[in-house]
């Protein structure tokens, strides 16, 4: 599946045939997608002003927008984890970096290697981060050193984002809902589909 995909002015998006990206993310212009990566719904991917370039194995989730202005190129390096509804904007993600939820990288900010962006924070334009920290707040600041364990910790889960694209490849379709529940439905096994030491919030028993 290769999404809403447009031409303009002569530049035609670029999907490796092993990533996935769903059928209502959109990719304008000189967009450039890398082996095994996924792009999730209603993901936004606008190179028009600037490119736009995924690396291997990124994951770009739901609702993220992805765009530049002239002159800042848009690049995830390898790895790179895009989380939910992030704006990442004429910005360098670093390989194995991850932006968490509803953050935004402006111009000429470069998120060093390794690194962690916390849900919800503003990387100001020009803004260099080192590698291997922990970055939080309005504006953002550097928090910290991360351990190797939390940086091994965020490599499986882009690792489970990769195995999703695979699945998803193989196994999502367009369908119409039930009206039910089908007899004997099974449940979902979380296991199977996300480290279980990466569940921070696990449901009571």
């Amino acid at each position: 599946m290769t999404g809403l995909c447009y031409s303009f002015e002569g530049m035609v998006p670029v999907v490796d045939p092993t990533s996935y990206v769903h059928p209502t993310a959109v990719l304008i212009g000189d967009v450039r997608i890398g082996p095994g990566c996924f792009i999730g719904p209603g993901a936004s991917l606008r190179a028009d002003f600037s490119s736009v370039i995924i690396g291997a194995g990124v994951n770009i989730q739901d609702n993220c927008i992805l765009h530049g202005t002239p002159g800042f190129h848009t690049v995830v390096e390898d790895y790179g984890h895009i989380g939910h509804a992030a704006v990442v904007h004429g910005c360098r993600i670093r390989r194995n970096a991850l932006v968490g939820m509803a953050s935004s990288i402006y111009d000429g900010a470069e998120v060093g290697e390794e690194a962690i962006i916390a849900a919800m924070a503003f990387v100001p334009a020009g803004f260099k981060i080192p590698p291997r920290t922990l970055v939080a707040g309005l504006p953002a600041k550097v928090l910290r050193e991360l351990s190797a364990e939390e940086v091994a910790r965020k490599t499986r889960g882009t690792e489970a984002y990769q195995q999703l694209a695979a699945r998803a490849l193989k196994s999502m379709v367009p369908c119409q809902p039930l009206s039910a529940p089908e007899p004997g439905r099974a449940e979902l096994n979380p296991s199977a589909l996300w480290p279980d030491d990466l569940t921070r919030h696990k449901p009571k028993e």
